[in-house]
């Protein structure tokens, strides 16, 4: 049995650093078996994403602390753990694969959420040209089955340069292309999730080679338009 959701029900509920300072070694020990998952999930996404195995899993690891300053929580710390893995590192604005664990609120997820301006256009320009391979990859039966569609905010107009009538035109209004998927709670404890992320992230290969090949000679990392 994972000891996750326990430990982050706990610090959900006590979210302060006295509480934290207290329970060190459980978060400690907890935190050692989430990165003992997150070798796992490495080395299987490795297998079709090489690039990925020059990473320890503590640098896919998100930072427990939070970033208060402009927040109007200021709860210290997160209360999930979150994973993520991309070929380019876990503030790359590539697509990558992204896992969280929460109680009553895990699941995984890929794509690229909110890009930079240069980014957004040389995806959009793909779109413009090969939109019908993105609506291939969006109709696959088990594609379908278990993200439904790609998701992201949208914009109330068309884009600048594409017209309202635009064939794919719902794709174009989008700011971010991402897919996700739940994750139960007795899938985390059990330690399924492991098997159901690997397999999540396979079905989504074909969006993560979509963005890919639409951003190749993009480096940076991530904004909000």
């Amino acid at each position: 049995m994972r000891p996750f959701l326990p430990f982050l029900a706990a610090l959900g509920e006590h979210n302060s650093k006295e509480w934290m300072d207290a329970n060190k070694k459980w978060y400690q020990d907890t935190k050692a078996e989430f990165l003992e998952d997150v070798a796992v999930l490495l080395k299987g996404i490795g297998e079709w994403e090489p690039e990925l195995l020059v990473f320890k899993p503590k640098d896919c690891v998100f930072r427990q602390n939070r970033d208060i300053r402009f927040s109007t929580n200021k709860a210290p710390y997160k209360s999930n753990f979150g994973a993520y893995f991309s070929p380019k590192g876990k503030k790359s604005e590539g697509p990558g694969y992204y896992l969280q664990v929460q109680p009553g609120n895990s699941f995984l997820a890929g794509g690229i959420w909110m890009p930079m301006a240069e980014t957004l256009k040389k995806i959009r320009r793909e779109i413009d040209y090969s939109g019908s391979e993105l609506a291939k990859i969006e109709s696959k039966p088990e594609f379908k089955s278990l993200f439904g569609q790609i998701e992201g905010e949208k914009l109330k107009t068309s884009p600048r340069d594409y017209e309202a009538d635009h064939e794919f035109i719902g794709y174009l209004r989008l700011k971010s292309f991402t897919v996700s998927s739940k994750i139960s709670d007795s899938d985390i404890e059990s330690g399924n999730f492991i098997n159901i992320a690997l397999d999540g992230f396979q079905k989504m290969r074909p969006l993560q080679e979509f963005l890919a090949k639409a951003i190749e000679d993009v480096e940076g990392g991530s904004g909000i338009l």
